[in-house]
């Protein structure tokens, strides 16, 4: 199976149709969070992203909320959102896990979790498949520009318990477009110009 993966939009429109071309190449695109700009232009960001025709696996970042995704999708019938829930695409299961993780220092307008939070909607998650996640593992392409791991110890250690085949995340811009590894689970933050990845047979 063929994946496009890309995550922090925030309303780059020029990007969006970019993703839209690169699209055509693919069996399922994957849209790790953050297609708004601070809970704003959502609308506008997916108007352009409804031109995908391939089944999507979308889930919110921490610029718009779970809810504002769905409403924004209505009508959209190969997108898949996804927070604390999954769903299975030519036999590979993905489960989604939205918003900031930990909580960020931004404030109200940001859809956060606590880390407590992230292990109740974790727990569905399935063993092997894929997991998209908004915020990335801790210590796993979560260094921000001043150097902090600011990562998820609840994602970290829910791929070491389930031996995940890929975590598609993005959340830190500065890890954006890198690969790593987290004992055999590739770990993707993906940025905004689109990454075409091969799911190897499992």
């Amino acid at each position: 199976m063929k994946l496009l993966l890309f995550s922090d939009l925030h309303c780059d429109i020029v990007a969006a149709q970019r993703l839209v071309d690169q699209a055509r190449q693919v069996d399922v695109v994957v849209g790790a969070g953050d297609f708004a700009n601070v809970r704003r232009g959502l609308d506008q960001a997916m108007a352009v992203l409804k031109a995908i025709s391939q089944p999507l696996v979308l889930v919110p970042g921490n610029s718009e909320s779970d809810e504002e995704l769905s409403w924004a999708c209505q009508g959209w019938p190969n997108a898949h959102v996804l927070h604390g829930s999954g769903t299975t695409i030519a036999g590979v299961d993905f489960y989604g896990l939205g918003g900031g993780i930990p909580v960020t220092p931004f404030g109200a307008w940001s859809f956060d979790f606590t880390e407590a939070e992230a292990d109740q909607l974790l727990a569905g998650c399935p063993s092997s498949g894929v997991l998209v996640s908004h915020s990335p593992p801790q210590g796993v392409l979560d260094r921000s520009s001043r150097g902090e791991h600011l990562g998820s110890i609840a994602i970290r250690r829910a791929i070491e318990q389930r031996q995940l085949q890929l975590v598609v995340c993005g959340h830190i811009h500065a890890s954006a477009g890198q690969e790593a590894m987290l004992g055999q689970t590739t770990v993707i933050n993906a940025g905004p110009r689109g990454i075409i990845w091969e799911l190897p047979r499992w």
